[in-house]
């Protein structure tokens, strides 16, 4: 490995960061080239440090680590992200592989795992702390027929919106782009999450994110 991995750290916790921070960079193959206590604080700077792989706390002032990853994906899809959390709960864990998150650990990992699993993510690999049920991947499995058939249940103008939609964009202004009013902006909109069986936007994207991948791997 020619260059030392890059790595940000997304935490509000000074003393998380400062000792995510020592173990890192005990390891000479890993820097850490930056850090922030928010997400809007990491958007912010993100474009200066570029990392190659964050960690990300799962709960965080601003937003959780499903509007985390959405909005890091958005704007830096070659990021590669690692949900550093002590929560364990399987939908959770869901949640964040369908917004994009390349990884799902717990804080209580060992420091050498940590870095192991750092340098997985880096080469391409997804990770899962093992002590999170295997139940997680096999729900997510078993849904991805189900996705594509409610993604494939979605009309021409819904998926446009939704691709909208995904990119953090407002109805007012997905109705500036498709050249609809707001209202019936908010009629497609409200159809897409009955089709979609979600209850929110945040909801919608990462279903939409989860299969446009599904179908990019095919």
């Amino acid at each position: 490995m020619s260059q030392s991995i890059k790595v940000f750290l997304i935490d509000d916790h000074n003393i998380v960061r400062d000792g995510l921070r020592l173990i890192l960079e005990s390891d000479s193959r890993i820097s850490v080239c930056g850090e922030a206590s928010s997400l809007q604080e990491a958007i912010d700077i993100l474009q200066d440090t570029d990392p190659d792989v964050i960690l990300l706390d799962f709960r965080l002032p601003d937003g959780d680590g499903v509007n985390g990853c959405l909005a890091i994906k958005r704007r830096f899809p070659n990021i590669k992200v690692v949900i550093l959390t002590a929560f364990r709960q399987n939908q959770m864990v869901i949640e964040t592989i369908r917004a994009g998150a390349d990884g799902y650990l717990l804080k209580n990992i060992d420091s050498l795992d940590l870095i192991k699993n750092i340098i997985r993510v880096h080469e391409g690999d997804c990770v899962l702390d093992v002590t999170v049920t295997e139940g997680v991947f096999n729900n997510i499995s078993g849904n991805d027929s189900e996705l594509a058939a409610e993604g494939s249940n979605l009309s021409c103008k819904e998926k446009a919106i939704i691709e909208i939609l995904s990119q953090g964009k407002s109805n007012c202004e997905i109705a500036e782009v498709m050249g609809i009013s707001e209202k019936t902006v908010r009629n497609y909109v409200s159809s897409i999450f009955k089709k979609l069986n979600v209850s929110n936007r945040t909801e919608a994207a990462g279903y939409w994110i989860r299969a446009q991948n599904l179908i990019g791997s095919q």
